[in-house]
């Protein structure tokens, strides 16, 4: 399509024209914002809230530790408390946050006006992530997958949770190392809890021994030192399970030792424990490791065992 010069030129003349015009009408509408910000925000109510968060993390801090001191003085009763010292602490949260926001934003026509519109829209996206964490948390406090003070392994991380808060959970591993991970991440991934509200949790153990070894009697040595142990729950049973494994391109067997320690915080003084008195023992009844058994086709003779 052929476009006339006197067309074109009186284009770019509109355009020179109109282009400071709309800068300076994009200038006052930012302007205008800004301003209806400004006089939606009652900076006397904020200064009262730096206060009182203050006052809140201030008070958390006593309780966190009140609840840890009472924890370890009624230890059968430590999960119980843990438990309801995070829902308070959920509560906590959540009012703190709606009386700052009332403390601190006049909310009127002009305000509600500017949340609905584009503003709304750019802090949304801002804070998405923030929401679902907190719609998460919120979950997890009603579905409860596992509780403060549970064992649980996740992500590739294993250990106790000590905090469910609005935004994330956090885990302590057996390395004494503070995972933090954001709620909404339980919401699409597994999570395995050993003992879930409990203070005992069944711990595995695997022995291997060779194939020409007394198993019956390596099978009393695991039981003894799982009943034995000083960690062990004995309310619940003690299960010794047998059956052969390939390790390693040779068959072993393998004899798995299932038993409940006491309280979680002894679960690897319980493996050790039993370990130690179970390679004592072995080595006193001259049970030996898996070894590669060399046979010949002829005959049926076999021959001395190979250490693998």
């Amino acid at each position: 399509m052929k476009v006339h010069k006197p067309i074109l030129l009186f284009a770019a003349i509109l355009g020179q024209w109109l282009g400071p015009a709309l800068a300076v009408a994009q200038e006052s509408s930012e302007e205008e914002v800004l301003s209806q910000v400004s006089q939606a925000i009652r900076w006397g109510g904020v200064v009262t809230s730096v206060f009182i968060i203050i006052g809140v993390w201030v008070g958390l801090r006593f309780f966190n530790n009140f609840i840890e001191n009472v924890g370890d003085q009624f230890t059968a009763r430590r999960m119980l408390f843990q438990k309801l010292g995070t829902i308070v602490q959920f509560f906590v949260y959540i009012g703190t946050i709606g009386t700052v926001i009332a403390l601190s934003v006049r909310f009127d026509a002009k305000v509600l006006t500017l949340l609905g519109g584009t503003a709304a829209v750019a802090v949304g996206f801002a804070v998405r992530d923030l929401v679902a964490s907190f719609i998460a948390g919120i979950m997890i406090m009603i579905d409860q997958p596992f509780q403060v003070g549970d064992r649980v392994a996740f992500g590739g991380e294993y250990g106790d949770i000590t905090a469910i808060g609005l935004r994330s959970v956090r885990l302590q591993t057996l390395d004494d190392n503070t995972v933090t991970i954001p709620n909404n991440k339980f919401l699409t991934d597994m999570t395995s809890c050993g003992n879930y509200g409990a203070l005992d949790m069944q711990v595995v153990m695997d022995f291997y021994i060779g194939l020409d070894q007394d198993v019956t009697k390596a099978r009393e040595i695991v039981t003894e030192a799982g009943l034995t142990s000083r960690y062990v729950h004995l309310p619940k049973p003690v299960v010794v399970l047998v059956n052969q494994v390939i390790q390693d391109n040779y068959v072993a067997v393998r004899l798995q030792l299932k038993a409940y320690v006491l309280d979680t915080q002894y679960e690897k003084a319980f493996e050790t424990d039993v370990n130690l008195r179970v390679m004592r023992a072995f080595e006193q009844h001259g049970i030996a490791p898996p070894a590669i058994l060399h046979r010949t086709i002829s005959g049926g003779r076999r021959m001395e065992p190979v250490p693998a």
